[in-house]
């Protein structure tokens, strides 16, 4: 319904618009996470894991911006369902490195199959160049937080 009052709201408050626009996303990223058995916080440990390599929870953390005592959690249920195992770190013996197990890259790989379609439901109303457009510009508003 485009003769409401939000396009003109969205259009003074863009701030107002992106909060929605992240919360239809929010929840549609959910319901493809819950259907494919792994959360939204535990795949994007297991993708950044099976990128970069074994990482200390702090780095995962910081790199993702999950705050670091849900990453505790997040890293917590990963290990215990097998995917993640937790080891000192050879550069620094205070710290744990985070690695990614078989198992781990396994459920990765199933859950990177549901992304697709993912997008094409979150972004529906986007073609392919205004995909890019928001990748863009989303990375340029998130470059310093």
């Amino acid at each position: 319904m485009t003769d409401g009052y939000f396009p003109q709201l969205a259009a003074e408050r863009p701030d107002i618009a992106l909060c929605r626009a992240s919360s239809a996303v929010a929840r549609i990223t959910e319901a493809h996470a819950r259907a494919a058995g792994l959360g939204v916080g535990p795949h994007l440990v297991l993708k950044m894991l099976a990128e970069r390599g074994p990482s200390s929870q702090r780095a995962l953390g910081e790199q993702l911006r999950i705050d670091r005592t849900v990453m505790v959690g997040v890293c917590d249920g990963l290990e215990q369902d097998g995917l993640v195992r937790r080891e000192r770190d050879p550069a620094d013996r205070r710290a744990y490195a985070v690695t990614l197990t078989p198992a781990g890259r396994r459920r990765l790989t199933a859950a990177e199959t549901a992304v697709p379609a993912l997008l094409d439901e979150a972004l529906a109303p986007l073609n392919a160049q205004e995909r890019g457009q928001l990748s863009a510009l989303l990375l340029k508003l998130t470059a310093q937080r």
